[in-house]
């Protein structure tokens, strides 16, 4: 007789049932990581989960508390023993009040190595590219083209007051081949490209100013909230551009968001500052766990959005066979109406945005990707 799975441990935990803070005169034997303040962090938000239950046992407070000790003592290792990090992430989840999310959600997502002696130098080297990647990929055409002519002065020893002197004025239409020209269809033209980003930039703005439309952090008229748009509008952009395959999909705005959201909340201040780039490429591994899903041409193979589907259907079916009867028998519910946009979006529209965080907490430290959790 075939051996029935055992409902995923995180369906069991006790995340759900305690408090998201450790009592006060919790402390670790080793010196944890140090956690600076960071003076514009926004505030705490609400939660409806029961996360935060007052009816919560002294033994749940004991056994959550200790969760977050060994979290602590985990991040205070020289090198991070990733296995035993999801383990307890996976059960107990991350305490709002730690400060800890933004370091673990980086080095869930592979952002940050388990040898923090390698943090530094990588930190820096990736904010390094993401600058350059904006750099090459944002700059107008007109911007472009007058930089390639500058190099090309150089090359050919033009002299350089001369070559100044040029370069404050248009360049004439001698100097402009046809693949530069504003018109040209080239596909290889970069005005061709950049007319042909305008459609998507503009999908972009539009979801972007839909985002999360209740919570300050991502709306309003002020300075912050837009500074917040712009960086979301910015790393979806540079993500389209770099990846061709896929470009962008409407709801990458809502994946990116939590992302975006807990770095830029990050209590240090560097890596509030970063908080951009390192929301990029963690976007970017997020993304890699089930990019698959997002392309149109895999949609009828093994690993497109069908088959997720319907293997999530199966797992409904093994693990509460009444609910899935009376979905797909009784009902005729056919699955991709409900389960599509708990897949593409990773459950980011089906609850609010605090429960949203802690639902990720174990999400992410599944180590086959999300998918698999």
């Amino acid at each position: 007789m075939k051996k029935k799975k055992q409902v995923p441990e995180w369906m069991n935990s006790s995340l759900w049932s305690t408090p998201s803070d450790p009592p006060a005169s919790v402390s670790v034997r080793e010196e944890p990581p140090t956690i600076p303040t960071n003076q514009n962090a926004s505030p705490p938000l609400s939660s409806s989960s029961s996360v935060s239950s007052p009816t919560a046992t002294a033994d749940d407070i004991s056994r959550h508390a200790q969760a977050q000790v060994q979290l602590l003592a985990e991040l205070s290792r020289k090198v991070i023993d990733m296995r035993e990090l999801r383990r307890v992430v996976a059960s107990q989840g991350i305490s709002d009040a730690g400060a800890l999310r933004p370091t673990l959600w980086k080095l869930l997502l592979g952002y940050l190595p388990p040898d923090r002696s390698l943090w530094s130098s990588e930190l820096a080297k990736k904010r390094s590219q993401y600058k350059n990647f904006k750099d090459d990929l944002l700059t107008n055409p007109s911007e472009i083209t007058r930089r390639m002519y500058n190099s090309n002065s150089a090359a050919l020893g033009i002299d350089d007051a001369k070559s100044h002197t040029q370069t404050r004025l248009l360049l004439s239409r001698s100097r402009i081949t046809h693949q530069d020209h504003p018109l040209s269809l080239v596909k290889t033209s970069i005005w061709n490209q950049f007319f042909q980003d305008t459609e998507i930039i503009d999908q972009i703005d539009r979801d972007v100013n839909r985002t999360h439309p209740d919570i300050h952090f991502f709306s309003g008229d002020s300075l912050f909230a837009k500074s917040n748009q712009e960086a979301l509008k910015t790393i979806l952009i540079v993500f389209a551009k770099l990846n061709s395959g896929i470009r962008y999909f409407q709801g990458m705005n809502e994946v990116l968001a939590p992302l975006f959201y807990v770095f830029k909340n990050d209590p240090d201040e560097e890596n509030e500052a970063f908080a951009e780039a390192d929301t990029f490429f963690c976007f970017v591994e997020l993304l890699s766990r089930f990019q698959d899903n997002f392309c149109q041409q895999l949609d009828n193979s093994i690993v497109g959005i069908r088959s997720t589907i319907t293997r999530l259907s199966q797992l409904l079916k093994e693990h509460d066979e009444e609910l899935w009867r009376h979905l797909e028998v009784t009902t005729k519910v056919n699955p991709q109406f409900y389960a599509f946009r708990w897949i593409i979006l990773l459950l980011t529209q089906e609850f609010n945005f605090a429960d949203i965080l802690h639902i990720w907490d174990v999400i992410l430290s599944d180590p086959e990707g999300p998918q698999a959790a």
